[in-house]
């Protein structure tokens, strides 16, 4: 389990990581589209500036609910639950928790939509 809380912990520092460059590059589309006369309706530019704000804001979502699923795996391997699928109860395959590490479900149940 010391393996898997450092993997879970790498893998947090990344996404946390990609969380700031991605804030740090929408904070930079928002700066410049104040600096424009950019209309998203008449401008051909603001409809650009509108879908890579929109995209990156998308983005932000994912990694942050990858955070909140990272952060739900470390408090599942605090409570001794890490690796038991959430909808059958069966241990989840080293397999899956190596590609998925913040999985809840195993394959057979993430296969049948639970």
């Amino acid at each position: 389990m010391d393996e898997m809380r450092r993997r879970l912990v790498a893998e947090r520092d990344a996404t946390l990581a990609r969380l700031s460059s991605l804030t740090g590059d929408h904070a930079s589309i928002v700066a410049a589209s104040l600096d424009t006369n950019a209309d998203d309706e008449h401008d051909p530019e603001g409809a650009t500036i509108a879908f890579e704000r929109s995209q990156i804001g998308a983005l932000v979502r994912q990694v942050r609910h990858h955070l909140d699923e990272l952060d739900a795996a470390v408090a599942r391997l605090d409570a001794g639950s890490y690796g038991v699928c959430e909808g059958c109860g069966a241990a989840i395959a080293d397999a899956r928790l190596e590609a998925l590490p913040a999985t809840r479900t195993c394959i057979a149940c993430a296969s049948a939509g639970r």
